[in-house]
Order: C-alpha cells, then structure tokens, then sequence
C-alpha cells in the first residue's frame, strides 16, 4: 500500500491546486488504514455504528467511480458493492470482503478518475443522474476533496479508537 502523502503547493494555479488537494486527501485515507490487520480495518468505530476503514475505502471507491465515471464521463459504470436493495452495502462490510480487493478497487478507481479528467478542462461539464444535474469538474474536484476530507475525519477517530494513533 502506497502511503506517500505530499503537502499541496502553497502557490499554484487551480487546477494544480485542486489536483494536489484531492490526492493529499486520498494519501491521508491510506495513511489511516496503513499497518493494520484485515482483523483491525473490520473494526466498527463504535456501536451502533458499523462504520469501518474497510468501509470507507469501499464507499470512496464508489464515490471516486460515480463521479468521474458515471458523472464526468458518462460511463455506463454500475456500482460496485451497493445496490437499491441494500443502499449501504460499501459501508457495511461482510465476512467474505477483503482488504486486499477493497484497496484494490479503490485504487483501481483513482486511476479511472485521473483518466477521467486527462485532458478536460475544469469547464468541461458531466452529469449526475442521480441529481438531475449538470457539474463542471471544477465542482467535482471541490466536493471530492470535502468528501475526503469529511470522511478522514471519521477515519482519524476510527484509527484513534483501534490503535491510539492520531494526526496525520
């Protein structure tokens, strides 16, 4: 697992600046999950909550997938572990999910996104079916990078309540 993070450049242009932000926040979620056990990344933060680091890579997986893929792209891209009948299945993790595929699809999902946006202007528009709506990638950039964000902060206290680590 890849845990090198870089700090975004404190001057820059925007796109840079969005870029380097995005995969500092991607960087922060595999340093959370970083030196743990498959037994420790299954660990529920805390009842009755079954919000896991497993969990959260799932979910971003899917969230990285619907929207360069399915939005920006317009892939015809389904999801990868949730389903109408079970909304919450990236989340919650079963006995036969591993580690070893969950951090390979999510990485596996990064690397579509940046081919997503090869090329694109910050202008270029997509669509999410599921809003009904038109965002430009600047837009896509922004709320990936408060996703993560969001969702590291879930991570920082998981990892805290696992193994007392904290910060990063």
């Amino acid at each position: 697992m890849t845990t090198d993070r870089s700090m975004p450049p404190t001057i820059s242009d925007e796109r840079t600046a969005l870029e380097s932000w995005l995969d500092f926040h991607r960087a922060t979620l595999a340093l959370k999950c970083a030196g743990l056990t498959e037994a420790q990344l299954r660990e529920a933060s805390a009842a009755p909550s079954t919000l896991t680091l497993m969990g959260l890579v799932r979910h971003m997986a899917e969230v990285e997938r619907s929207w360069f893929r399915r939005c920006l792209a317009r892939e015809d891209a389904p999801p990868i572990y949730y389903s109408d009948e079970n909304p919450d299945a990236d989340i919650d993790v079963s006995p036969e999910d591993s580690w070893e595929e969950a951090y390979a699809t999510w990485q596996a999902e990064i690397a579509a996104a940046r081919e997503a946006v090869r090329g694109r202007s910050l202008d270029d528009l997509g669509f999410a079916a599921h809003r009904n709506k038109e965002f430009d990638l600047r837009w896509i950039y922004l709320h990936m990078i408060e996703e993560y964000a969001r969702h590291n902060g879930h991570a920082d206290l998981i990892r805290e309540r696992i193994d007392g680590a904290t910060g990063a």
